[in-house]
């Protein structure tokens, strides 16, 4: 992962800017750098991932067909100012997949580069279409760019917020982007997560995508349904195996780990790097991880955690994530932790994980869907609203150590077909949720059958029912009755409504006081489906729960 930052006006303050870029440098402790454009500032903290070398340390700065070096923006003290003939300046923290074939294209039509990053690419591409190009691109990014020519400031996201951004508005009207809200705590008021999907030019945010958006459902059958989810999938997990530096793997044993795992072992000649983490009394996921890492015969690294780490963690990792979700907060426990393990432990760099398969192919709850119709709309809502939950986690989990997520389950093209699928084939009419998925790999032998068919279990279950438990224990002993009834009348949106979320909302509040509309609410079931008006989100309480947690 890396940090970006833009200061799109005249009047910023350089050493304010900096010390608002510096509150990211987990995101990229390689390098920091922020350049003044002569009608703003953009910020970069680099974690090198793609083109290692000096050279590929942004921002990109861009004279007509060349490519600035490094060293010629240096200034007098540390400081980096533009060349006065430049045309464009670029931020991104983002991975441009299939960048080389695209690379030698632009390079044939006389632009230079000078690195081997892959994000390079990107100001030319803007030059050759303009904001046109975001709708091009194979990717997960977010990027800030100026245009002197047209004197004009362009921030993008891509279509399923893998990438973070979030903007504010500076009491002058000037407009501030970053990757996360504690960049822009000291600059602006009002913390927004900027729209997935979207670009933003001259004041204005523009859908160029929409990943939930379905014209018209594919004809194809069954089996053909099936195929394509699986080459879909495949290729997803090739582009992302592409680094210059370590890769690793998060097991859980669940379907959708295990199946990012099981095809990334058949492309790899190395035995993979895989971390799975588990309570020490009752870890559900570290005895199946451990029955897929020894049938992919992966390097298997365990973590095991206690209830004081659990409690211990809760303040950081709500700090590092900007959410008081519940579920949200439960589930990032565990990767916040194994995460912090993999840094600290190993080498590795890149981290695959298993997220945006649920949203798609449905949750234990989405078994009460109603109607075909009904569990579409509940996708559709699920991939737009993605980017505020098991995304961010995943992002903010991985980026606070330094490492960088990627997500097969969320490339473009395994999204774009799997949401044009009849949802009729989705619904659970089989007696196994996820059937397709399932099915999809049925033939291949990559994951013991055993995984292939389990049934599904929350991750904050999974790694132990005991987590969610002494969280909760532990609520109720900070909180009597009557405080929680005092302390809940404190917030209107998004109200908490037990202990456990009032705890987890008064330590968002110590963080991001007032920002609470960051999230739209809640991750819970739909209510207004029968079987689903719960009082928790966790899937234990569902009664098709069953053996799930055993």
């Amino acid at each position: 992962m890396c940090s970006i930052l833009g200061y799109c006006g005249r009047d910023g303050n350089g050493s304010a800017l900096r010390e608002a870029l510096l509150q990211t440098t987990s995101r990229g402790p390689d390098d920091t750098r922020l350049v003044d454009t002569h009608n703003g500032w953009l910020g970069f903290n680099r974690l090198s991932i793609m083109g290692i070398t000096e050279e590929g340390m942004q921002p990109f700065v861009c004279r007509k067909h060349a490519a600035c070096r490094v060293s010629e923006l240096a200034g007098a003290d540390g400081e980096y100012v533009v060349p006065d003939d430049f045309e464009t300046a670029l931020v991104c923290n983002g991975e441009i997949y299939g960048f080389r074939p695209v690379k030698e294209e632009l390079s044939r039509k006389g632009y230079r580069f000078i690195s081997n990053s892959d994000c390079e690419i990107l100001p030319a591409l803007y030059k050759e279409y303009g904001t046109d190009m975001f709708g091009l691109l194979d990717a997960e990014f977010a990027l800030i760019l100026y245009d002197r020519i047209q004197n004009t400031w362009i921030a993008a996201r891509d279509p399923i917020g893998i990438r973070p951004l979030y903007y504010g508005i500076c009491a002058d009207g000037t407009y501030v982007f970053a990757s996360e809200p504690k960049n822009l705590l000291s600059l602006v008021r009002d913390v927004r997560p900027f729209p997935p999907g979207h670009y933003f030019k001259d004041g204005e945010f523009v859908c160029y995508r929409d990943m939930s958006a379905v014209d018209a459902y594919n004809p194809d059958g069954m089996e053909e349904t099936a195929g394509k989810i699986h080459d879909l999938l495949v290729e997803g997990v090739r582009k992302r195996l592409d680094s210059d530096t370590p890769v690793g793997f998060l097991l859980s044993g669940g379907l959708d780990s295990s199946l990012v795992c099981g095809i990334a072992a058949r492309m790899s000649d190395q035995p993979l790097e895989t971390w799975a983490i588990g309570m020490d009394l009752d870890a559900i996921d570290l005895k199946y991880a451990r029955q897929v890492a020894e049938f992919i015969h992966s390097s298997h690294h365990e973590v095991v955690i206690t209830k004081e780490d659990v409690l211990a963690a809760l303040d950081p990792v709500i700090k590092a994530l900007g959410t008081y979700d519940i579920t949200t907060i439960r589930a990032s426990v565990g990767m916040y932790l194994v995460c912090k393990a993999i840094h600290e432990q190993s080498d590795i760099r890149v981290i695959l994980t298993g997220e945006v398969s649920d949203e798609i192919f449905g949750y234990k709850y989405t078994d009460f869907a109603p109607s075909a119709e009904e569990f579409q709309k509940e996708a559709q809502k699920r991939i737009r609203e993605i980017h505020m939950y098991d995304v961010l986690r995943a992002d903010r989990c991985i980026s606070v150590h330094s490492l960088e997520a990627r997500v097969p389950f969320g490339d473009l093209d395994f999204v774009r077909y799997c949401m044009s699928i009849d949802p009729e084939k989705k619904l659970n009419r089989y007696g196994k949720g996820k059937y397709l998925l399932r099915h999809a790999f049925e033939k291949d032998g990559l994951i013991p059958d055993s995984i292939l068919w389990r049934e599904k279990a929350a991750f904050s279950d999974a790694v132990g029912h005991s987590l969610k438990d002494e969280i909760a224990a532990y609520a109720e002993k900070i909180y009597s009755d009557e405080a929680f009834e005092s302390g809940i009348r404190r917030y209107e949106h998004a109200r908490p409504f037990t202990k456990e979320s009032l705890l987890y909302r008064d330590i968002f509040e110590k963080h991001y006081p007032g920002l609470s509309g960051m999230v739209a609410d809640f991750w819970m079931p739909n209510k207004n489906w029968e079987g689903c008006n719960v009082s928790d989100p966790s899937a234990r309480v569902l009664a098709n729960y069953g053996t799930s947690g055993v």
